[in-house]
């Protein structure tokens, strides 16, 4: 007698049988969707052509740079195309108004900043994951606040010796240090803050992406660290000159600097890491005068600002979590260092220099905007959204745009190329491109 599990066996069998031998031959094919929009290729030899939406040009002038200027009144979804072909190159010229989003151009990180709010004595910024909302110190006067990128702020809490700020990802708990007094917290985004601690001399706070993991540092002080926001703090590390700390996005891998040369005899010029929150701490990389330390989100990539106002030295990356350090770029006052996410965009402050960035962890730089006396960076965690604060000076950010307006614009050589979309409100997109184009 067979079983009832042969019997299941044999209907399955039967069943896939059945399903494979009654099966139909393939259906007629459908009709053929509508056609790509075609793009009409226009020669250009003369210096100059007025675009039309929907027309790739061929900058064929081997003399002279090809401009070519942006359609006046696109409509949304239209696109130019740009090639060059002739040895002089070509630029895209700007429409009043009209500007470029660059954010598929790589190179174009940190080259057109904005100026923003007034000048004052601006210490510290720090950033949301968007790069949205922002918050700045000022030295002896407030702390300030942006909800859209910095073009315009809100001034918060009162006049103090602020020295360092701190952000969740979402913008909306801030942690700030006042020096030689206490630190405060805000869960609303600036609006109200309550103060923390005790009265040291705080030097630099960072924040986990949730807000809830905090580390605090103080020169001729200790490190202390907090898991409820700033409601209670723990005290961590030996007695140090604690310049600068960092913080991977779950709070739990932590970077500290310390700057003997600035508190004299009896400190060390260490760099720290920790992987469990604080708990615990390892001495690594030695012999600087570290101003400033940034991390990725991981905490495995990590890069060290060796300099200053009084001291000059070098940057200095790490991808194993500061285990191992390789130094980076040229001997300067740096003074503050930010990271993206991902730990490949990186932008170095330098004090009565330039900013510079990476886009390559660290491998290679590029200088930015001027000189002048840079306190401190931020970057969104995409790296695409930056912002700078000069003392004495302005605030500045920068959106991975082209300047608006006729003083913008996207250049390239022979065998380079770009190609444009129109999204509205005056502004276009970079779809693609090829080789390394200028922006403006």
């Amino acid at each position: 007698m067979r079983s009832k599990m042969s019997i299941v066996i044999m209907a399955v069998l039967c069943i896939m049988v059945v399903a494979a031998c009654s099966r139909g031959s393939n259906g007629a094919n459908g009709a053929p969707g509508p056609a790509g929009q075609p793009v009409t290729w226009v020669d250009v030899t003369s210096a100059s052509v007025q675009a039309v939406s929907n027309t790739g040009y061929l900058a064929n002038n081997d003399a002279a740079q090809v401009i070519i200027t942006l359609p006046a009144a696109p409509a949304v979804g239209d696109f130019v195309q740009v090639s060059g072909i002739g040895a002089g190159g070509w630029k895209i010229a700007q429409n009043a108004g009209q500007y470029v989003i660059t954010k598929g151009i790589d190179d174009s990180i940190g080259t057109v900043w904005s100026a923003r709010e007034v000048a004052r004595a601006w210490q510290a910024v720090a950033s949301s994951a968007d790069g949205t909302k922002l918050v700045a110190a000022e030295n002896g006067g407030q702390l300030y606040t942006s909800i859209d990128s910095g073009v315009a702020w809100t001034a918060r809490d009162a006049a103090r010796a602020w020295q360092s700020v701190a952000s969740s990802a979402d913008g909306t708990k801030l942690v700030a240090a006042e020096f030689g007094g206490l630190l405060y917290t805000s869960i609303d985004s600036g609006a109200t803050w309550t103060a923390r601690n005790a009265a040291r001399p705080w030097m630099s706070v960072a924040s986990s992406a949730d807000g809830t993991k905090l580390v605090a540092a103080a020169i001729d002080d200790y490190l202390y660290t907090s898991i409820d926001s700033g409601v209670s703090w723990t005290v961590g590390g030996s007695a140090s000159c604690w310049f600068s700390v960092a913080s991977s996005a779950d709070g739990i891998w932590l970077v500290a600097a310390s700057n003997g040369s600035y508190c004299g005899v009896g400190y060390d010029n260490q760099l720290y890491t920790s992987i469990d929150a604080g708990a615990s701490w390892t001495p690594r990389k030695t012999g600087g005068a570290w101003q400033s330390v940034a991390s990725s989100a991981s905490g495995s990539k990590l890069i060290a600002a060796d300099g200053g106002i009084l001291f000059s030295g070098l940057l200095y990356t790490s991808t194993d979590a500061g285990v191992t350090w390789t130094s980076r770029h040229g001997i300067r006052n740096w003074t503050s260092v930010a990271s993206s996410a991902d730990g490949a965009k990186l932008i170095a402050a330098e004090y009565g220099g330039q900013l510079h960035t990476s886009i390559d962890s660290g491998v290679s730089w590029t200088a930015r905007n001027a000189a002048r006396f840079w306190t401190s960076v931020a970057s969104s965690a995409d790296g695409t959204k930056l912002v700078a604060a000069e003392y004495g000076g302005q605030l500045y950010t920068s959106d991975q745009s082209t300047t608006r307006g006729t003083t913008g614009s996207i250049s390239g050589a022979q065998n380079e190329a770009v190609v444009l979309l129109y999204t509205g409100n005056n502004i276009f997109t970079v779809l693609s491109h090829e080789g390394y184009l200028k922006v403006q």
